[in-house]
């Protein structure tokens, strides 16, 4: 009779044993399942697999209704190395999106290097809103880091791509107001900025002096009276 109780406690203790191990178990699995089901869905977790190996003709193949996916994918990234991969495949696509210029001009200012070139890359290929050029204006004539400002230069002079021509005047328009910018680096940059968009440079010196520049100024601004009345 003792050797039964024996057993039966000894069956007792091992199911209390299981039963703890079984809801360890389980807490360790929370973390995962729920991870898996915000994982949202087979389809974003396919797409998150193609944005981070970079294949962008996959993403094309998805057509512009992968957009607001991409934009979910980015706001919901802990990590700027991903944020930048979305951002980059965003450039890539080159499809117009108020969602995607949202979620990025919240990373306008990030110090993070390359998620900064890529966000000042990607903007203007996402939107033709005025305020992403004058976002990328700002950041090219007062950003404190050197090359965040010559980027925004380059995204500015290659990468506005669904600008209106009124648009691009408001743009040659702020471009030829930074060659009057103090620091040097700003007027050379604006300069190639005009001269990519223009073939001209109108014989701008960045580096002569104020006299000469402000002339040469005056002779752009005569210039884009021109060409608006052309328009």
């Amino acid at each position: 009779m003792l050797l039964r109780a024996a057993e039966e406690l000894s069956m007792v203790l091992r199911r209390i044993k299981m039963s703890r191990f079984q809801a360890t178990w389980l807490l360790l699995l929370v973390p995962l399942t729920t991870k898996s089901v915000s994982a949202q869905d087979p389809s974003v977790a396919q797409l998150q697999q193609w944005v981070a190996g970079h294949n962008v003709a996959a993403i094309r193949s998805l057509g512009r209704p992968v957009l607001p996916k991409l934009v979910q994918l980015y706001e919901a990234a802990d990590d700027d190395g991903f944020k930048s991969r979305v951002a980059q495949t965003l450039y890539e696509l080159g499809w117009e999106s108020p969602e995607a210029k949202r979620a990025l001009m919240k990373d306008i200012h990030t110090l993070n290097q390359d998620l900064r070139l890529q966000v000042q890359w990607a903007l203007g290929r996402v939107s033709s809103d005025p305020d992403v050029v004058d976002a990328l204006l700002a950041n090219m004539r007062s950003d404190s880091n050197p090359l965040f400002r010559d980027k925004a230069a380059c995204a500015l002079a290659y990468d506005q791509i669904h600008l209106s021509e009124q648009q691009r005047v408001h743009l040659f328009g702020a471009l030829i107001e930074a060659l009057r910018d103090d620091k040097y680096d700003v007027r050379h940059i604006a300069l190639l900025a005009l001269q990519i968009h223009t073939g001209q440079t109108k014989g701008f010196d960045p580096g002569g002096s104020w006299a000469d520049r402000e002339q040469k100024v005056k002779v752009w601004q005569t210039w884009l009276e021109r060409y608006k009345s052309g328009l």
